[in-house]
């Protein structure tokens, strides 16, 4: 029962310290095995065109390149997963198409140390043959991780479909406070980390009970007025404050990315 479970999506609860809990649907083995397979097509094309057109550069020396085409291959089977899952915010090309993405297990994005951990462990969860090893250690741990998640602190979730909330926008008032110079520039100091976080809360909001919801936005709240230094109205509430944060991240997000449409959404969907 338990390994039938495994193939198909489970479920992976983060509790903050504030104690509110958020659920992330996790991927199971089916879903990460077609995205899995979509990945090595796309490396064994990359290698292919690689390899040969070395081996066609040292035609002379075939010794000389034969050894730089398996390093090559090497670099390319160990460096696509690292460089993409660290780039795209734990996503590489498979993972993508089938709507997955990599996570720490504290629900935010992973780090370029992670990204290298979990595939360096990945010829171990090959073996002997088809991922046997990591495949047997996702049916029996209860967040499906293979030996390279459960070494490197990660997950693998499939993505939900979020729509922006319409609490996003802003009145007159809060728009004098989105105009200020210095509230701009104190909110671009703050780190990805905490970025995701704030979307994330913008976004499932609706989904807390009150008492959770406004535990959650005090804390959040206190955690920017302290670390950032950010000045909050007294007729402003600690979740109006958050959400304006969340307008003016969107804002500067958008102005990197013109003209990309559905800058934020994608953003907010790394935390999903």
């Amino acid at each position: 029962m338990a390994n039938s479970r495994a193939l198909l999506d489970g479920s992976h609860r983060v509790l903050t310290p504030e104690y509110v809990e958020f659920n992330f649907v996790i991927a199971g083995l089916f879903s990460r095995f077609l995205a899995w397979m979509l990945d090595t097509l796309v490396t064994m094309m990359l290698a292919t065109i690689v390899i040969t057109a070395v081996s066609v550069a040292f035609i002379a020396f075939p010794g000389f390149g034969a050894a730089l085409g398996l390093t090559i291959w090497f670099l390319i089977d160990w460096g696509y997963g690292i460089v993409l899952e660290a780039a795209w915010s734990g996503q590489t090309i498979g993972k993508r198409a089938l709507g997955l993405r990599v996570l720490q297990e504290s629900g935010v994005r992973i780090t370029w140390l992670q990204a290298v951990i979990r595939n360096l462990v990945r010829p171990v969860d090959r073996l002997p043959l088809m991922y046997g090893v990591g495949g047997a250690a996702a049916l029996f741990t209860e967040s499906h991780q293979r030996l390279g998640d459960l070494v490197a602190g990660t997950i693998v979730v499939r993505e939900r479909k979020l729509t922006v909330p319409s609490g996003l926008a802003t009145d007159a008032a809060q728009a004098a406070l989105l105009e200020d110079p210095l509230f701009r520039q104190r909110v671009a100091r703050i780190s990805a980390e905490e970025e995701a976080l704030i979307y994330s809360a913008a976004l499932r909001r609706e989904e807390l009970g009150m008492e959770a919801r406004l535990s959650l936005f005090a804390a959040l709240a206190g955690r920017l007025i302290e670390a950032h230094d950010l000045y909050k109205p007294e007729h402003l509430s600690d979740e109006k404050l958050v959400l304006l944060v969340a307008a003016e991240l969107s804002r500067r997000s958008a102005a990197k990315a013109r003209p990309t449409k559905g800058r934020l959404r994608n953003m907010l969907r790394r935390t999903a």
